[in-house]
């Protein structure tokens, strides 16, 4: 791939902003209190890239006007990410609102409970025209990015994101995607037929792709080798795609995931691939690909973890092996934290990546 320089934003994203309500370990029915993180899947990376590996991002996205849309928007700045945004304004009684997602932690062999309220949704309301991409891009973008789940709100956000996605290639940006399959979503959304059709018109428009292989087969409907795997953390059918990718997807240069087995909740054995350019890349490749032994917190927002990494290491010109390796490092890292966003410095994920321990630091 062809990396812009600096200058600019080095990265702005688009999708929805949610708070999420975590009442740790407790369960939801019998949780007495709660802690509320700020969250979305595009708005992770964006702070993610902002606060750990110090660098200028945008999240364009829809706001309400009201105290919960106050909260949000502090998150943003906090994070050290500029809004773009289309303001809505609340009616005081049914919104339109900003999504919530309910997420307890879970703990041992009780995994992880979550749902939604996602009704009236301010983002779900979003349609070409609303953002001013010409004005959004005037400095200078190296890279944009989006997601599936923001595809799967509304007739209209697919159009958001290709016309986001056309207006970026056209100031010199590399173009993401993270696929975030949902099958819940879709099925309220036209079904998995809708699914293809919408996600493969947003694909047509990226550089690259973030998704294992059943993302892509169910989300594009490509079609998958019979590979035998050996574990969860073989990555054999996920680099066994890849030969449908190049034909079916000549635009896309590059692919990756994180591999994940989960032995309890709060045990996960966690690796992460990359196909880029035709060659594949496994993460932790200094220690013979050994997956990482995770005693996580949080799982949730790894995966944003993972592709926040590995976006910055290609943005700062390094190999796919050590972008790959930031991205597998940033976010087995992020699941030692409470919440959706980073908690990590960039000296932390750098040492991991190299092989660092978790040993005392005096």
């Amino acid at each position: 791939m062809d990396i812009p320089q600096p200058g600019g934003f080095d990265f702005i994203s688009l999708g929805a902003m949610v708070h999420r309500l975590d009442p740790g370990r407790i369960p939801f029915r019998k949780a007495n209190q709660l802690a509320v993180h700020v969250s979305g899947g595009e708005f992770n990376c964006s702070a993610n890239l902002a606060d750990c590996f110090r660098m200028k991002t945008g999240i364009a996205t829809a706001m309400v006007d009201s105290p919960l849309g106050d909260l949000i928007h502090e998150r943003v700045r906090a994070m050290g990410v500029t809004p773009f945004y289309k303001r809505f304004e609340h009616d005081g009684v049914r919104g339109p609102n900003m999504a919530t997602v309910y997420s307890d932690q879970g703990c041992g062999v009780r995994a992880p409970v979550v749902f939604y309220n996602r009704s009236n949704e301010a983002a779900g309301q979003l349609k070409a025209g609303d953002f001013n991409w010409d004005e959004i891009f005037s400095g200078g973008c190296r890279w944009f990015h989006s997601g599936g789940i923001f595809a799967a709100l509304s007739p209209t956000t697919p159009e958001v994101i290709i016309e986001g996605m056309k207006a970026a290639k056209a100031a010199g940006a590399i173009t993401s995607f993270d696929l975030n399959y949902r099958a819940k979503l879709w099925a309220i959304s036209g079904g998995l037929e809708k699914a293809q059709e919408t996600l493969r018109s947003i694909v047509e428009h990226c550089d690259v792709l973030v998704g294992n292989e059943e993302d892509l087969q169910k989300g594009l409907g490509l079609e998958g080798q019979d590979v035998e795997k050996q574990s969860k953390l073989d990555p054999s059918a996920f680099f066994g795609m890849m030969e449908s990718v190049a034909r079916d997807l000549p635009n896309v240069k590059a692919v990756a995931t994180t591999l994940r087995e989960v032995i309890t909740t709060n045990r996960h054995k966690w690796s992460a691939v990359l196909w880029m350019d035709g060659q594949t890349y496994q993460a932790n490749a200094g220690n013979d690909h050994q997956e990482a032994d995770l005693d996580v917190l949080d799982r949730v927002g790894g995966g944003d973890g993972f592709a926040s990494g590995l976006i910055y290491g290609l943005l700062n010109g390094r190999d796919p092996q050590n972008a790959l390796d930031l991205g597998w490092a940033h976010g087995a890292l992020l699941t030692t934290f409470p919440g959706d966003t980073t908690m990590a410095s960039l000296e932390q994920v750098e040492a991991f990546a190299e092989g660092g321990s978790a040993r005392i630091q005096r």
